[in-house]
């Protein structure tokens, strides 16, 4: 189950986190968004030791949104060391995910 960032808990999640992390950025009115939803809770299940996975509604965390300049969403950032190394926008087929999570940890 991905949790949810905001603002406040973003430095001790993602910043000082000991393994990659991949934020979900989304929006309830997002159709894609919610589509998108469950494959990244699966991402997370599945990927459990090699990453955490949080969500970050862009309604509710316009700062960090507007910070890594989320212009569509879903927007999945995979974050190491407290920096983004990349960003998938769109809704995507899971395995495609999968492939480019893996070859950025």
């Amino acid at each position: 189950m991905s949790k949810e960032l905001t603002e406040a808990t973003f430095q001790n999640d993602v910043v000082n986190a000991q393994k990659p992390v991949l934020v979900d950025f989304w929006a309830t009115w997002c159709g894609p968004c919610r589509a998108l939803g469950p494959v990244v809770e699966e991402i997370g299940e599945e990927m459990v030791d090699k990453i955490d996975v949080y969500k970050c509604n862009v309604d509710d965390e316009g700062g960090l949104a507007q910070q890594f300049g989320i212009m569509s969403i879903p927007t999945l950032i995979l974050f190491k060391g407290g920096e983004p190394v990349h960003t998938m926008v769109g809704a995507r087929p899971k395995a495609d995910l999968v492939a480019e999570i893996e070859a950025h940890l």
